[in-house]
């Protein structure tokens, strides 16, 4: 069987990936060796992990109980009938974090769904989701049921993201777009992120697009932390300059062949300051929310509003993800003229 070779020290960050991917027989043992850990990779998964710069390598493995994750957790944990189906049958990893919803009526049980889950999804913590984002810097209500820590590394497109799931949310509809902004040709581009946060946009504009500087605007101090962890993690502080406080605040202007607007609920009003940032000929990624009924028209009027006298055209509109019922998360690609 094929197997991809994973170093040791990266094995908490790019086995949960491979696995989230769907690219890992399930059914095969993982096994370690002098050489790293031993992931049964599908045909389908070995482009990426050769693009993680992974070893491929022909090997025996072992099976394991032919099992789905759902059905492990069900064995293994002793609820009342009527309490087992609400147990949830999704989840999403932040590196060796697996983060779930749970029903309230499962509170009392959490200790126990939290080890029965790390069990099966093969990582070190798990936390609960309570659905709720609080504040202007959008905290999630997350709690930890199981294991030491909430803070992990998720590895996506060659990049690594380090936060702690309980202080700071992830964005993780936004893969798409991060994806599409590393594969911009940006080289000798200056370009100002308005709202950097961890670095979801400046790191792969930093790392993939060829961008000659970043300035990375964040005003959440523990965001802003993990930015800077973050550009030392992918090796990218010779053309990152991050920046601690109100994008609006930001002494430049006229400086940016680029700028992303990387925010939702609100960006509109910080449109002024994207035209006050960008070049003529530069372009401008401007994200936010609106019905879809509402579309295009009402992004354009904002648009218009926001550009005082400068001519600009919009070359595309795209849905990011759905975000509420009947409303969309967009970004629209505005070219500026003068």
């Amino acid at each position: 069987m094929r197997l991809a070779v994973v170093p040791h020290r990266h094995a908490s960050e790019i086995i949960p990936d491979l696995l989230q991917r769907d690219m890992v027989f399930r059914s095969a043992k993982i096994s370690k060796s002098a050489d790293g850990t031993l992931v049964p990779i599908k045909a389908e998964g070995e482009a990426y992990a050769l693009s993680l710069g992974l070893d491929i390598v022909e090997g025996e493995v072992h099976g394991r109980k032919d099992r789905s994750p759902q059905q492990l957790i069900d064995r293994s944990l002793p609820l009342p009938e009527g309490l087992r189906r609400l147990l949830p049958q999704r989840w999403e990893f932040v590196g060796d974090v697996a983060i779930i919803r749970l029903d309230e009526r499962l509170r009392p049980y959490e200790r126990e769904i939290g080890a029965a889950y790390a069990a099966a999804l093969e990582v070190s913590s798990v936390c609960v989701d309570r659905g709720g984002i609080s504040g202007e810097l959008r905290r999630p209500e997350v709690d930890l049921i199981h294991g030491e820590s909430s803070e992990s590394v998720r590895l996506e497109n060659g990049i690594l993201y380090k936060l702690d799931v309980r202080e700071l949310m992830f964005a993780s509809g936004n893969v798409d777009e991060r994806a599409r902004m590393g594969s911009l040709d940006c080289e000798g581009e200056t370009v100002v992120d308005m709202f950097a946060g961890i670095g979801y946009f400046t790191m792969p504009l930093a790392k993939r697009s060829r961008a000659e500087l970043v300035y990375a605007c964040e005003k959440n101090p523990q965001s802003f932390r993990y930015l800077n962890e973050n550009i030392a993690l992918n090796n990218v502080g010779e053309n990152v300059r991050p920046v601690l406080g109100d994008n609006r605040d930001l002494p430049l202007a006229g400086v940016a062949d680029r700028v992303v607007m990387g925010y939702v609920r609100g960006t509109r009003e910080f449109l002024w300051k994207g035209f006050d940032l960008v070049v003529a000929g530069g372009m401008i990624h401007f994200h936010d929310t609106y019905p879809v009924w509402e579309m295009p028209q009402a992004l354009e009027m904002d648009v218009a509003m926001a550009s005082a006298v400068r001519g600009f055209s919009i070359e595309d509109i795209r849905e990011v993800k759905s975000f509420a019922p009947s409303v969309s998360h967009y970004v629209a690609d505005i070219r500026v003229y003068d």
